[in-house]
């Protein structure tokens, strides 16, 4: 019987890990120059704190848009996030500040350099494959 009950909780945790993982957010189209970005977008304060979290994979032009509520100095980690990142911190002009390459599975802070609105989180490399850098405006955020 408690061979039973275990293995039914082993199935349980699965179940419930697996659809924590899955857990989408509504898309938005960014513009970053001539590149456009799929990017699901994270609100609310629990949407933050999950963000891509458990994601295995992110297509080539797909991202994450983390919206404050304010401007603020902004730092962002990888804590159960198995994908290596580039986050870009945005400021209220819709202008990237500072660019910054974020290692999977890691608690590392990884800060703006002055007061933030949003973060992007690309697939490592983006930015600088596509030859964007501070100062570049992003089209499309969410207000």
């Amino acid at each position: 019987m408690k061979k039973i009950l275990f293995a039914a909780l082993c199935a349980q945790l699965v179940i419930s890990f697996q659809a924590h993982a899955q857990q989408r957010f509504p898309v938005t189209t960014l513009n970053l120059g001539i590149h456009l970005v799929q990017a699901e977008v994270a609100l609310r304060e629990e949407e933050r704190a999950q963000g891509l979290m458990y994601r295995e994979k992110m297509g080539a032009n797909e991202g994450m848009v983390f919206r404050f509520p304010e401007s603020r100095m902004v730092c962002m980690w990888m804590k159960n996030t198995p994908l290596p990142l580039s986050v870009a911190f945005i400021d209220e002009s819709d202008t990237i500040i500072n660019i910054e390459d974020m290692q999977p599975q890691t608690q590392d802070a990884h800060c703006t350099k002055k007061p933030a609105r949003y973060a992007l989180e690309m697939n490592q490399g983006w930015f600088k494959q596509k030859n964007l850098k501070p100062g570049t405006k992003v089209g499309g955020l969410p207000k």
